[in-house]
C-alpha cells in the first residue's frame, strides 16, 4: 500500500534545498516531496517556490544527480 507524502514545514524546505544545492545530489523522495509541495495547496512563499523551481531546473539540465 502506498504511503502518504508529508509536506515539509518552511524551514525544512529551506534546509533541504540548501543541502541539495551544496551537494549536487538529491534522493527520489526529496524530489517527490519538493514536487508535491509546489503542486499542492500548501502555502509556499514566492521565495520558496523560486528555490524549488531552481532545484527542478538544475536537475533537468543535469547539474544535479539522484542518489540512492
Amino acid at each position: 500500500m502506498a504511503g502518504t507524502i508529508q509536506i515539509q514545514p518552511t524551514q525544512a524546505i529551506a534546509l533541504t534545498i540548501d543541502r541539495i544545492l551544496d551537494t549536487g545530489q538529491l534522493t527520489r523522495l526529496e524530489h517527490l516531496q519538493l514536487v508535491t509541495t509546489i503542486l499542492s495547496d500548501y502555502k509556499v512563499t514566492d521565495e520558496e517556490r523560486s528555490q524549488i523551481n531552481r532545484v527542478l531546473d538544475e536537475l533537468q539540465v543535469g547539474h544535479l544527480k539522484f542518489r540512492e
